[in-house]
């Protein structure tokens, strides 16, 4: 009987790991000669464009030296917007709002004046007949000057 040949995993590693460089190669080669083939087409639309000009001065072109390459020119980044500052956070206090049914604030009294409020919205409940009442509001602190 034959005998069946084991494959070596290691040299088959080996040999992928050598493809893999030579992929990598060939690709960076690729691309600078992609790089070289724009340039000259671009150059060559000059030539051609002075040679037209010129008449046929097809000799001239032969010893002229060629034309270093200029580095391409990077588009211009956008200036960085310009970041939000926090705002000042403005300190509160809770006064007492007295407020019909429409919602619309009436009076306000400041919070340790709690029963005055309530009997305002009484008072307001009993001589317009219509509904009052009490909340919590929070308004900004007035800040004293020194």
């Amino acid at each position: 009987m034959a005998r069946k040949r084991t494959m070596n995993r290691m040299n088959m590693r080996g040999d992928y790991e050598e493809g893999e460089e030579r992929q990598e190669e060939e690709e960076e080669a690729s691309d600078e000669d992609e790089d070289e083939d724009e340039d000259e087409e671009e150059e060559g639309d000059a030539e051609g464009e002075a040679e037209g000009e010129e008449g046929e001065g097809g000799d001239d072109d032969e010893e002229a030296p060629p034309k270093p390459k200029k580095p391409k020119k990077k588009p211009a980044k956008a200036p960085p917007k310009p970041r939000a500052r926090a705002s000042k956070q403005v300190r509160l206090k809770v006064v007492w709002g007295v407020f019909n049914n429409s919602n619309q604030q009436v009076a306000t009294y400041p919070y340790p004046q709690e029963d005055e409020a309530r009997a305002h919205a009484e008072k307001l409940i009993a001589d317009k007949k219509t509904n009052h009442f009490v909340q919590r509001v929070k308004v900004p602190m007035e800040e004293k000057e020194k």
